[in-house]
C-alpha cells in the first residue's frame, strides 16, 4: 500500500462513496481501483476501503458496565415495526436517563453502529439503533448486499420507522424522557428529519454529514443542532452556508465543525481509508458535550 499516492487514495475513497451510495455496482468500483492504483494494488486497497469491525471495536458487546438488549418497536405508520439495540449503563439499573437515537448509514444496523451505541453507553446515556433493515431480514453480515437490501425498503415508510423508534426510546419509563438523535451519512439525514418532524419532543441532533432539511422545514426545528462535516466532503459543505442562513432565520440554536482534511465518513473507524482520526475524536467530544447540555441538561 505504501506506493498509492495521497492522490490516489483519495480518489479511492471518492469512488468508495459512490460505491456504497449505489452510483456504482462492485465490478464498476473494481475497475476504478484498478484505474486508480493498477491491477496489483486494486484488491489491496478494496480491503482497506471495506470495513474491518472487528478491529475497530472500541466497547466490547460483553462488557459488564453495560446492559444490551434486542428490542422491537410497533411502527403502525411504517413498515409494521422495526427492530434494534439497545445499550444502557448496567449501573444505572432502572433509573431514568437520557436518550440518544443512533442511525446508521444506507447499510443497516451493522456491527460499528452497534459499537456507536455501546459507546454512548459508557458516556451514561440510553442508546438505541434501529436497524431499517429488519423487514428484509435484517443486516445481513454482507456490505453490498445490505446496499442492496436497503434499497428494496420503502423510504418513506423507513422514516416513519425511525420517527417510531424515536418517540418508543422517548418515552420509556426508563428514560427521563429528553432525547437526542444522531447518525451518520444516511442517518444523519434522518437525524435531521427528526428535528423537523419531532419539534419540541427532541431536544438536540447531531448529524455527521448528514443531508439538509428543506429550508421551508427548517422553522419547525426546536431541537438544537450540531452539524459534523469533513471538508474534503464538497457536496455537503458547499450546501452547509444555505443551511446554516436558514436556521439563523429560523432562530434555531445550532454549532457547526467542518474539519480539514477529513472526507465523508471519516467517523467510522471500521474503514481505515475513510476513517480520519483527529477529526472523529474531535467531533465525538463535541457530540458527547452537546448531548450532555441539551439533552442530559
Amino acid at each position: 500500500m505504501e506506493q498509492i499516492t495521497p492522490n490516489a487514495r483519495a480518489a479511492a475513497v471518492e469512488a468508495y462513496n459512490e460505491f456504497i451510495h449505489g452510483h456504482l455496482d462492485r465490478r464498476k468500483f473494481m475497475d476504478r481501483l484498478k484505474n486508480i492504483a493498477g491491477a496489483g494494488a486494486a484488491m489491496s486497497l478494496y480491503e482497506s476501503l471495506m470495513p474491518n469491525y472487528a478491529a475497530a471495536q472500541q466497547v466490547s458487546p460483553t462488557d459488564p458496565a453495560l446492559k444490551t438488549s434486542r428490542e422491537t418497536v410497533a411502527s403502525p405508520m411504517g413498515n409494521g415495526e422495526i427492530k434494534g439495540y439497545l445499550a444502557r449503563p448496567a449501573a444505572a439499573g432502572n433509573n431514568k436517563l437520557p436518550a440518544i437515537l443512533v442511525v446508521h448509514e444506507n447499510r443497516g444496523l451493522n456491527p460499528h453502529i452497534e459499537d456507536v451505541a455501546r459507546r454512548f453507553a459508557k458516556a451514561n446515556f440510553m442508546a438505541f439503533a434501529p436497524d431499517a433493515l429488519t423487514t428484509v431480514g435484517g443486516y445481513p453480515g454482507d456490505e453490498a448486499k445490505a446496499g442492496q437490501l436497503f434499497g428494496t425498503v420503502d423510504r418513506a415508510k423507513m422514516t416513519e420507522d425511525f420517527v417510531a423508534a424515536a418517540l418508543w426510546l422517548k418515552n420509556r419509563p426508563d428514560s427521563t424522557g429528553k432525547l437526542g438523535a444522531t447518525g451518520f451519512c444516511f442517518g444523519g439525514g434522518i437525524a435531521n428529519t427528526l428535528a423537523v418532524r419531532l419539534g419540541s419532543d427532541i431536544a438536540a441532533v447531531a448529524p455527521f454529514y448528514g443531508g439538509a432539511p428543506m429550508a421551508a422545514d427548517v422553522p419547525k426545528i426546536k431541537a438544537a443542532v450540531l452539524v459534523l462535516h469533513g471538508a474534503e466532503d464538497t457536496r455537503l459543505v458547499a450546501a452547509w452556508p444555505a443551511y446554516e442562513a436558514a436556521l439563523k432565520a429560523a432562530g434555531v440554536t445550532y454549532e457547526a465543525h467542518i474539519y480539514p482534511g477529513a472526507a465523508h465518513g471519516f467517523n467510522n473507524d471500521a474503514s481505515p481509508e475513510r476513517y480520519n482520526k483527529a477529526a472523529a475524536d474531535m467531533a465525538w467530544a463535541s457530540t458527547i458535550a452537546w448531548f450532555n447540555k441539551y439533552v442530559r441538561g
